[in-house]
């Protein structure tokens, strides 16, 4: 039974290769949101009193934030470096390193700043959930692709790609969960059972819409119809989590379906980062890690293109 079990992992292993551009576009997307709003916001933004105590909280953290007095020149000298760092994270270079970095100013963003729209919480809880991911991945480049089917050249790399591959799964049933929690949260509200959520949401002085949309949609909140967005989004969120046990071919249109619930929040509710943490969420949930991206299509193009160009004006001459 053990030969059997170890056969089947091995091959598990050997036909699943974890470490994709898929995987390396959902962490770009992350850290390009972190760097954004880092970038975007001055630290007397992210670190001002609140709730009685003083900020950045440093009381049993280990924020990078920490590390200097508080003082807004050193913290903002620290909020661009940290910028600096996640750019290179964007970039993809050295997953195994930079890996940490990206969890460690995810939870230090998140320990010690005041911020209110979840992002940076789930960017946290996600970054830490990669690492074992990150430090088994010995490319240069997280956009690399590895051919699938290579077989493994020693116990190493197997236990690595078992690692990587459990891990996937791990992040997938957690991500089910975000979005169970979610959904059976509203549940117990009853602005969301009545399906006038939004409309509440919507006039929030913090979170609400903008005076311009605010004025475009207000027949449309003030109407019945303002129950279609308010269970939509019940009802996405619990198939969301039920397309943790969907065949992978369907899940491509639970992840059009979800980006677009996301991107209408980022629109409407200025959840911009926020949207984009989810984004990356949503590609290592949706998107099979084989289903490689093909972003070189344009440069191969581009590059036969002009080689052509090339080859017609040697015929020429």
């Amino acid at each position: 039974m053990f030969e059997t079990l170890n056969t089947k992992i091995y091959k598990w292993a050997n036909d699943n290769v974890p470490w994709t551009n898929v995987y390396g576009l959902a962490r770009s997307i992350m850290a390009l949101s972190t760097a954004l709003t880092l970038a975007l916001n001055d630290s007397s933004i992210f670190f001002r009193p609140g709730a009685g105590q003083e900020t950045p909280y440093c009381n049993g953290t280990y924020s990078i934030f920490c590390t200097v007095p508080n003082n807004h020149i050193y913290l903002n000298l620290i909020r661009w470096i940290c910028v600096i760092l996640l750019l290179v994270v964007v970039s993809g270079w050295r997953p195994r390193l930079t890996g940490i970095i990206h969890w460690w100013i995810s939870y230090s963003l998140q320990v010690s700043a005041m911020t209110i729209d979840g992002g940076e919480q789930v960017s946290a809880v996600f970054t830490l959930l990669l690492l074992p991911i990150t430090l088994t991945d010995s490319r240069k480049w997280h956009w690399e692709n590895i051919k699938t089917g290579t077989d493994l050249i020693n116990k190493k790399d197997l236990y690595f790609r078992v690692i990587a591959l459990t891990t996937f799964v791990f992040i997938r049933i957690q991500i089910a969960i975000l979005y169970f929690n979610s959904a059976t949260a509203k549940l117990a509200d009853q602005d969301w059972l009545n399906g006038t959520a939004v409309y509440y949401y919507a006039q929030d002085p913090m979170l609400g819409f903008p005076p311009l949309l605010h004025t475009l949609f207000n027949d449309f909140l003030s109407s019945p119809l303002v129950v279609i967005p308010t269970w939509g989004t019940l009802i996405i969120q619990l198939l969301l989590f039920a397309f943790l046990f969907s065949p992978k071919l369907y899940r491509k249109y639970m992840f059009i379906i979800a980006i677009l619930m996301h991107e209408i929040f980022a629109v409407m509710f200025g959840l911009i980062s926020f949207s984009m943490i989810m984004l990356g969420i949503l590609i290592l949930y949706l998107r099979p890690l084989e289903k490689q991206f093909h972003f070189s299509l344009g440069k191969r193009f581009y590059i036969s293109h002009l080689f052509m160009k090339r080859g017609d004006a040697g015929k020429s001459l």
